[in-house]
């Protein structure tokens, strides 16, 4: 049963359309509130630390409480959670109120799927196209709860680096020497850059969790995709912080979330990387 996910095209189509909206829906939970239980713990932590009363609060994690609606508390049946079909069928709005559901929703389900089922299309109904794309819907989860709240949890950016350097050890793509060095290479690169310039101008210029995530980048990918993938996050950074500015979406000088940026790089490096390289290489005659 499980060669014929890897290797036969129509049932490895089907499986990686209904794996990606499933996970797309999970993906909708955890990126609403891993943040919340993050945020809750560290006011916990800080409260023990500074020896102040602890407020007793609701079980709250990923599957407690029930999903419901936001606006009329109303929990949601499971065919009201149907991922992409139930927002169709319900127009957008909840059942009960008719207050209207946020579009993201179906968005984050529609492009987990697409993007599961062009990984496993790009690299082969095989094991590697599977892990790619777990790969890639971590990225997508990460890339959103930092455009949310800057933050990089470190509960997906290290099992992501783990990953990566195991994965090393059973995919041809990258060795495991390549791996650890693309994820030492990686955290001690931006680590560089954040000390020069808060020692240069006495300013945070990125988070802990964007070396991680590079770390994680560079065990996926090798040491060798590093500097394209610094290049394109810090190009596609700046194209898009300018037009924001100048659409006045954004103020200059508040800081924007730089892991999105190198996400979406890591995926560009992931497709087309070595294509990019030797697309450069043959400009130079080398």
């Amino acid at each position: 049963m499980i060669g014929y996910l890897f290797f036969d095209p129509f049932l490895g189509t089907f499986t990686a359309l209904l794996l990606g909206l499933l996970f797309g829906s999970f993906g909708n939970v955890v990126v609403a509130r891993l943040p919340v239980m993050l945020k809750r713990q560290w006011q916990q932590e800080c409260a023990e630390a500074l020896e102040q009363p602890v407020a007793k609060t609701p079980t709250f994690n990923l599957a407690t409480p029930r999903s419901h609606c936001p606006s009329c508390r109303t929990t949601i049946r499971w065919y009201e959670n149907i991922p992409v079909l139930s927002y169709l069928v319900l127009r957008g709005r909840c059942r009960h109120c008719k207050t209207r559901i946020s579009l993201r929703y179906p968005l984050l389900e529609a492009l987990v799927a697409v993007t599961t089922l062009f990984c496993v299309a790009f690299f082969g109904f095989s094991l590697e196209g599977w892990v790619y794309a777990i790969f890639l819907y971590v990225l997508t989860l990460l890339t959103l709860i930092d455009a949310d709240e800057m933050l990089l949890p470190d509960q997906l950016t290290l099992p992501l680096l783990w990953a990566g350097l195991l994965a090393s050890l059973f995919l041809d793509t990258v060795s495991p020497a390549d791996a650890i060095l693309g994820a030492v290479f990686g955290y001690a690169f931006l680590w560089s850059v954040y000390w020069l310039f808060r020692l240069t101008t006495g300013k945070e210029g990125m988070g802990y969790g964007d070396f991680k995530l590079l770390a994680a980048l560079g065990a996926w990918l090798g040491w060798q995709m590093l500097p394209l993938i610094v290049l394109l996050a810090s190009v596609i950074g700046a194209l898009i912080g300018l037009v924001m500015i100048l659409m006045k979406r954004h103020k200059q000088g508040v800081p924007i979330p730089f892991g999105p940026f190198l996400a979406l790089a890591g995926a560009v490096a992931l497709f087309v990387g070595t294509d990019i390289y030797t697309w450069y290489w043959g400009l130079l005659g080398l």
